[in-house]
């Protein structure tokens, strides 16, 4: 099962969460909107590459990265998505752009954009397109001890 390492993780740590069954959905704000959730709630994981090394980027579904404040915050001199081919293998037992944000469990960094730090729940992908984990964002952030950045912009839909 996807979640069983995640779940694992936040019960041994005794972390409070909720797991939100929705219809498989494939982008942030359509999560958003099947889980009558708001779009700024959802933390959405995008997975780059900075000078060659995965990464994981964490930010509220209605933002997008900003590559030049990434490159600026980072010193990364060469920043890009990755691709699926990339890094499914990466993530065992997780559906392909479903992976959770906590690059702990994936031995990879996670950057998070500061504006994620205003909400005090956020949801997240748990493994698949159709189950969201709800945790207190600070402790996400004590978890998984990410780097806090400004990174993102508000996308305009």
């Amino acid at each position: 099962m996807p979640l069983s390492r995640l779940e694992s993780f936040l019960r041994k740590e005794d972390v409070s969460f909720n797991k939100i069954v929705h219809h498989k959905t494939y982008t942030a704000q359509h999560t958003a909107a099947d889980a009558h959730i708001s779009g700024k709630e959802i933390a959405k994981t995008v997975i780059m590459k900075l000078d060659g090394q995965m990464c994981m980027i964490v930010l509220p579904g209605d933002m997008q990265v900003d590559f030049n404040l990434l490159k600026e915050s980072t010193g990364a001199k060469d920043i890009r998505l990755a691709s699926e081919m990339e890094f499914k293998d990466l993530f065992p037992n997780c559906e392909v752009g479903a992976m959770p944000p906590f690059g702990n469990l994936y031995d990879m960094p996670v950057y998070v954009a500061e504006a994620l730090r205003e909400d005090v729940f956020i949801a997240f992908n748990a493994g698949t397109h159709s189950l969201l984990i709800q945790m207190k964002y600070e402790d996400f952030e004590r978890l998984v001890e990410p780097a806090i950045m400004k990174i993102a912009y508000h996308a305009s839909y």
